[in-house]
């Protein structure tokens, strides 16, 4: 055993630059053995490399997930449910993927009988709190090592200089092919930080952006598509039943397709600092517009406005990363409740760079009534008279405090 205690720790592992020196440096630091874990939740990039980086480091328990359909169904979809957006602009693209991983990282520490568990967050962002809050939340002993609060390798040079003589492979990219920009993707966002995004100024390159088009280049015709809903969940599209991933995969190519998704936020993190970064969200975006369209059609007005009022302080909750806390359990068995009557079919407009609702409709939940709602002849169906007595009651503490300024 290490004199720090620790046997074995389960490593976070994209086998990049980061964390294929943290393999290095968790043997050499903790004397310990290293099984990594590297998951795909969408990004679309090849996993298997990561697998022969660790054989190589002689990693002799690896595990490589696909956890797609787990993260769109079990954590997407449930935050969809409820509107989230941070701040009134940010989907949460990474807020949502980092509870996945540590829960996966907790159940891996437990097959394993690891006794630790290690990401490469850095001690400046949001994400050592995510994986640390969501991996004490569901083992509340384990111990977590985070080497960048740890180790002096602050600078990039630091790193490459810790690589080279530790015999490091380390992929290097030609001169104008590797990205300047820190990215992190997943089937609901590609995110992009640093380089000239670090001046909040300076309007991101356009060859920064890989999900889509701009809205400049889009087509000059829309493109259309039917969204069925169940519960609150999309299930098919243009009539095909699709999975909760498939529906996401879908909606992110036909969005990019369209110019859909682009925003650029500046952001207020967890730890006290504001950080600008750029997002690409096509499906999450349409998504987010749809689902508003079929409530508006399906619940009642009070659930729905008091969903509006807790909408903020759920998307604080996935920011801060608080997804296995209590209050987020509890505010999503209220939104899951309101979500039973939200079914129907929500007709979306797609046009360069704008998401347009077009239609909406519900043959079981529909709570419009034409026949009430019209400015025609309503036949009796709403007797306006009643609007008298309806203001002057809603007036009357207007009126009183009225009188005692006179």
């Amino acid at each position: 055993m290490s004199a720090s205690g620790v046997k074995k720790v389960v490593l976070a592992y994209s086998g990049g630059l980061d964390t294929s020196i943290i393999l290095k440096w968790l043997k050499e630091e903790y004397d310990c053995e290293v099984v990594t874990f590297t998951a795909d939740i969408g990004q679309g990039e090849e996993l298997e490399p990561a697998r022969a980086k660790a054989e190589a480091a002689g990693v002799k328990e690896i595990y490589i997930d696909d956890l797609t359909e787990e993260f769109a169904r079990d954590f997407v979809f449930p935050m969809f449910r409820a509107n989230a957006i941070y701040e009134g602009e940010y989907l949460l693209g990474t807020s949502i993927a980092r509870p996945l991983i540590a829960k996966r990282l907790i159940e891996i520490a437990n097959e394993t009988g690891a006794d630790a568990i290690s990401h490469g967050a850095t001690g400046k962002g949001n994400d050592q709190v995510r994986f640390e809050l969501g991996a004490y939340a569901l083992k509340p002993d384990v111990q977590v090592i985070a080497p960048w609060r740890e180790w002096d390798l602050l600078s990039r040079e630091k790193l490459m200089k810790y690589a080279e003589d530790h015999g490091i492979q380390i992929d290097y990219v030609k001169q104008g092919k590797k990205s300047p920009y820190s990215m992190d993707a997943n089937l609901l966002h590609i995110s992009y930080e640093g380089d000239i995004l670090e001046d909040p100024w300076a309007e991101p390159e356009e060859d920064m952006w890989r999900w889509s088009v701009s809205p400049e280049q889009a087509p000059d015709e829309p493109t259309y598509v039917e969204l069925t809903y169940e519960k609150g969940d999309i299930v098919a599209i243009d009539g095909k039943p699709m999975s909760a991933a498939e529906v996401m995969v879908y909606l992110n190519k036909v969005g990019g397709e369209n110019g859909i998704g682009r925003d650029d936020i500046v952001e207020n993190r967890y730890v006290g600092m504001k950080s600008r970064g750029c997002y690409e969200t096509p499906a999450g975006t349409i998504m987010l517009k749809a689902h508003r369209a079929i409530e508006s059609l399906t619940l009642d007005r009070e659930a729905a406005h008091l969903k509006d009022e807790l909408m903020p302080k759920y998307a604080s909750i996935v920011y801060n990363g608080y997804w296995w806390s209590p209050e987020r359990e509890a505010l999503q068995a209220l939104i899951d409740h309101t979500q039973q009557v939200v079914n129907g079919v929500v007709r979306m407009k797609l046009y360069k760079g704008n998401v347009i609702v077009a239609g909406r409709k519900s043959d079981t939940n529909s709570l419009f009534d034409a026949t009430i709602a019209t400015f025609e002849d309503d036949e009796g169906a709403y007797d306006q008279k009643d609007a008298s007595g309806f203001i002057k009651l809603n007036a009357l503490r207007l009126r009183v405090a009225a009188r005692l300024k006179k």
